[in-house]
């Protein structure tokens, strides 16, 4: 199977699948003509209002059915939308607003805060008009080059960096998944909805589904908040396909309930995100020994992932790191040395993907993007920032992070910018946050070395109380995710020639390395 465009295809399937169900919350079932026409009604509100053509505009929310149909009505309206899950910091809300620049905000949560720069639309309003069922022609939909959605990232000086991905990206990796041996994707298949939409491991799991006709099971943060809420509802999901990170189905496994017998249904499991490790394989491969099992590789600058490979059990018997794949056929994948020579095969270097998944570069930010993005070949490329390298059979392999960049249950976490926002409390004067790894190299938490003010250390009688403070002070300003687990207090950071606060020996310190 094979698309052209993601809109048409979509049309197609409401016409003649009209009556299958698209998006299965449990509660409310919708089916692929109520997306067709929810989402054509949300087009043609958003025509009304006169917009700026093509300018982006945030949507706000969890994982609810009128997200998908707002991305999509947004899509068939010419702009392409920005995903801001409800969960984030007001911090990183008023970040994403200010580089964006977006002509609206539609809120499917309520807003936790007043936005007074730019347009809103309330759910309230959104519904009104899906009610109004009005048909909607395709004169200027999102095509080709254009952008189709932008996700937000971390960025080093504590703003994020928005990710431009356009049709032609999406259909890049749409087609891949479709057609690879790798994923061996069911037809129609039923796929569960769990990261959010804010994250691109999202894509994953809505783009082939939709392609390919297929049934969305979403699962709700509140849902799988821990494991009593979790298994209240993953045993009712009727998925094929679990999509996630490693970190979460580390979580789901920690019920001896989660297996094949308990779970029938589950044939393949697809990961990216973060390191999948032999530990975590072999564990599942035992609760599930019929399932698929596939690991993916990949940054959000090239479009989810662009190498993947069945996990064998040879692989988990050899105790060796798992690979992350072959590279899809049109990513041509190069690993190069500190002058961006290619190197022999076999020897590590950083990993350069190039192709038509590569993104256009970051929303407003031509630095980064000239500093990130280039050519190889007059093809676009990406500089990954990952070590890896690729053996004789063109497997490709992960050896960690060049930079101070780390995967942590599945987000991708700058160390640069946890700092400079520990930095923004008014009782610490400086501080680092250093990744402790286990022995399968993966992040097992994240610490913060920090030098108080003395002022602060006068008005604390104990360390916890202060670090209780920290994090009620800094709890608007940080997503949970990034917070570290972990405060250590010390009179100064160690300091290189350079006079740059040395993390390297910190993380050779709480490693042992």
């Amino acid at each position: 199977m094979h698309i052209n465009n993601m809109l048409t295809t979509l049309e197609q399937f409401a016409t003649a699948q009209g009556k299958n169900i698209v998006y299965d919350d449990l509660f409310i079932k919708h089916t692929y003509a109520d997306l067709k026409r929810d989402s054509d009604a949300i087009a043609a509100y958003i025509d009304s209002l006169n917009l700026t053509p093509k300018a982006p505009i945030v949507v706000f929310g969890g994982q609810e059915y009128e997200m998908l149909a707002t991305f999509i009505g947004l899509t068939k309206a010419g702009h392409a939308y920005i995903p801001v899950d409800a969960n984030s910091a007001n911090e990183r809300l008023l970040s994403i607003i200010e580089i964006a620049q977006p002509a609206a905000v539609i809120a499917i949560h309520d807003l936790p805060l007043e936005l007074t720069t730019v347009r809103v639309i309330a759910e309230k309003t959104l519904k009104l008009a899906m009610h109004k069922a009005t048909p909607y022609a395709l004169t200027h939909a999102v095509a080709d080059d254009e952008t189709y959605y932008i996700i937000f990232t971390s960025g080093t000086t504590g703003q994020p960096k928005g990710v431009q991905i356009s049709h032609n990206n999406l259909l890049s990796f749409v087609n891949w998944v479709l057609t690879d041996p790798a994923f061996a994707l069911p037809n129609q298949p039923q796929m569960l909805a769990q990261p959010p939409y804010s994250f691109d491991l999202s894509v994953m799991y809505w783009a082939p589904t939709l392609a390919a006709g297929g049934t969305l099971y979403p699962l709700a943060k509140a849902q799988s908040a821990n494991l009593k809420t979790l298994f209240e509802f993953l045993p009712r999901l009727t998925i094929q396909v679990w999509t996630s990170t490693p970190s979460f189905v580390e979580m789901a496994m920690l019920n001896d309930e989660f297996n094949a017998v308990n779970m029938p249904t589950i044939s393949h499991f697809y990961f990216c995100g973060e390191e999948l490790t032999v530990s975590t394989a072999a564990k599942l491969h035992e609760r599930f020994p019929n399932a698929r099992i596939v690991n993916s590789f990949g940054p959000t600058e090239a479009t989810v992932a662009f190498s993947a490979v069945a996990v064998t059990p040879a692989m988990l018997a050899s105790g060796e790191r798992l690979p992350i794949g072959h590279i899809k056929a049109d990513s041509p994948t190069y690993i190069v040395d500190e002058n961006g020579l290619e190197v022999p095969r076999g020897t590590q270097g950083e990993i350069i993907v190039t192709g038509p998944a590569v993104s256009k570069g970051y929303l407003n930010n031509p630095d980064k993007t000239k500093q990130a993005f280039f050519q190889i070949n007059g093809l676009p490329a990406y500089h990954t920032g990952d070590v890896g390298h690729m053996d004789a059979d063109g497997m490709l392999y992960y050896g960690g992070r060049m930079d101070f960049q780390i995967k942590f249950n599945g987000f991708r976490i700058e160390l640069e910018e946890v700092a400079f926002v520990l930095k923004l409390s008014k009782y610490i004067d400086n501080a680092v946050a250093v990744p402790r790894y286990n022995a399968d190299h993966k992040v097992q938490q994240l610490l913060a070395y920090v030098v108080a003010k003395p002022a602060a250390k006068t008005e604390f009688d104990k360390a916890l109380q202060l670090t209780m403070a920290i994090k009620q002070e800094l709890q608007n300003e940080m997503m949970d995710y990034m917070m570290p687990s972990k405060f250590i207090y010390v009179d100064a950071l160690p300091i290189t020639p350079n006079g740059k606060v040395d993390i390297k020996t910190l993380i050779a310190e709480v490693n042992n390395k």
